[in-house]
Parts: C-alpha cells; structure tokens; sequence
C-alpha cells in the first residue's frame, strides 16, 4: 500500500510540475516600474529610478506583513472596520508609502497622496503619485497602488488608469 501511495503521489507532482504557469518574478516588475519612472523625465538617472523602485517594492512586502494582510482587499477592509485587523485600507497604504518616500532624499522625484470618489463611503479609493520633481501635472505621473490587488504592488500611468479618475489630495500631505 504505501509503495502504491508514493507511486501515485510522484505520479502527481509530474502532472503538477508540467501544468504550472511561469510566474514573473519581483525583479521583471521592479523593471518594468523602473521603466515607467524613468519615462518620467529624460534627466532621471537609471540607477536613482531603480532606487526607487526596489524601495517601493521591499516598502510594500513589510507593509504586507505588518497590516496581516487578507485577500480580497474589500474583505480586509471588513475586517479592519469591525476591528479584527489594525490597518490595511487603502489610504493606510498610500500614507504609510508617502510618509516612508518622504523621508529618503529622491531629489529626481515627488510624491503625491491622490483620491478618487472623495467622500463616497463604498467607493472612495486612494493612492500614492510619483511625478519628476518639478511636474506641473499629476496626469505625467504614476499611480502606486498596493492595496487594489491585495499586496501585490499595482502600477500605471495615471492617465492609463481607467478604473479611477484620480485628485492630488494636498489637504491629507503632511509635508
């Protein structure tokens, strides 16, 4: 019996082993971050953009971690709201990002705390921005969104953003 268990269960993980899509690794999406940060501006160094985008990245996994996250985002929004779980909505995210990038020394970059829906209870949404120092428009930047997947970091263009229609929320900016 037991050699028939193993048998089956090697038998197993060959169908399992063949079947499993590739997942993209941490290093593609900082990359692919990298990219879109360095399309900011011409002026941008690579390696301040790659800075950055590491820092994003790693900011985001303790976030995970330290907020006990649960899947779906809205669930664990249910779940801070009846106080089984300290943080984790989606402006806990952007603050805790903005305040984090605020203290390091990005001089290439700015960091903005944006809202869509302000006000709407079930659907109000915020995020983080980084524009280039010195943009004279949120809609060259990129919208930092960790919370919309559940700790997976999400990442656009705001202007290819088409969930959200995105406002600077400078009232909410400590600095």
């Amino acid at each position: 019996m037991p050699r028939y268990f193993f048998k089956c269960l090697f038998f197993l993980f060959l169908l399992v082993g063949c079947t499993v899509k590739p997942i993209l690794g941490p290093n593609y999406k900082i990359e692919e971050l990298n990219s879109k940060l360095q399309a900011l501006h011409k002026d941008i160094p690579y390696h301040k953009s790659t800075l950055l985008a590491q820092d994003i990245f790693r900011q985001t996994q303790i976030l995970t971690k330290k907020f006990k996250l649960t899947s779906p985002p809205l669930w664990h929004n249910f779940l801070v709201n009846i106080g089984l779980r300290e943080k984790g909505l989606c402006y806990h995210w952007s603050d805790a990002l903005y305040v984090h990038l605020g203290q390091k020394n990005y001089e290439h970059f700015s960091f903005y705390l944006i809202g869509a829906n302000i006000g709407k209870y079930f659907s109000e949404h915020n995020a983080l921005l980084v524009v280039s120092k010195g943009a004279k428009s949120i809609k060259d930047g990129i919208v930092i969104d960790p919370w919309r997947e559940s700790g997976k970091l999400y990442f656009t263009t705001i202007e290819n953003d088409k969930s959200y229609v995105w406002k600077r929320r400078k009232e909410r900016e400590p600095f």
